[in-house]
């Protein structure tokens, strides 16, 4: 199982970023190590003081599939859920600064806390989904599927052209505006259409 995350999905984010809007899907990948199962507590790790959260839509992959034309994509993933990807943005940033790349800093033990899936067909329209990120209660980051600047099915088509997805695989989908920091005694909540999909507390 390997995990593979979009960014800059959402141009909002981006510009929130100082990044340029991109004109093809940017991704890059995480270990399955990175993986917290829903309820199970994250606990801050000793290498960052400035760790950020980032909301995002996961879809999970239901079969093998290698330059999946974009019309046959819907037909590679039935799940949907949401998870976090946490982003250690102080080394993040010290890696940009040296042109580095930035595992360390996306791709640490317990970086990708993933809820629970919910089948796609009762979900309704795919491309009007809202989602919010709660923490203690307070909204922090909310999106909308309308705002992808590439959808679901774009994304399933361009990753394959260059890595097989395989079931299990995991495409975490790119973060909406918001994106902050963390501390120990957070709780997260994530929500998906209103109904709650994903918590844990920061240790």
């Amino acid at each position: 199982m390997k995990i593979i995350c979009i960014g800059r999905n959402y141009a909002e984010h981006a510009r929130e970023m100082k990044s340029e809007v991109p004109t093809e899907p940017v991704y890059f990948m995480k270990p399955d190590t990175a993986l917290l199962k829903d309820g199970e507590a994250f606990y801050y790790p000793e290498f960052t003081k400035d760790l950020h959260h980032e909301i995002e839509i996961v879809l999970k992959i239901s079969k093998v599939g290698k330059h999946i034309q974009e019309a046959f994509a819907h037909k590679y993933y039935d799940e949907i859920g949401l998870g976090i990807d946490f982003t250690a943005r102080d080394i993040q940033q010290k890696c940009k600064e040296k042109g580095l790349p930035w595992e360390k800093a996306k791709a640490f033990d317990n970086s990708a806390p993933l809820g629970t899936f919910i089948k796609k067909e009762t979900l309704g329209d795919l491309n009007n989904l809202d989602f919010e990120l709660k923490i203690n209660g307070e909204t922090r980051q909310a999106g909308n599927t309308n705002d992808l600047l590439f959808s679901f099915d774009k994304v399933i088509a361009y990753v394959s052209q260059f890595v097989t997805l395989k079931t299990g695989d995991l495409i975490y989908t790119g973060t909406p505006e918001g994106v902050g920091p963390v501390k120990v005694g957070d709780k997260l909540q994530g929500f998906l259409k209103g109904e709650k999909r994903l918590e844990f507390e920061i240790k």
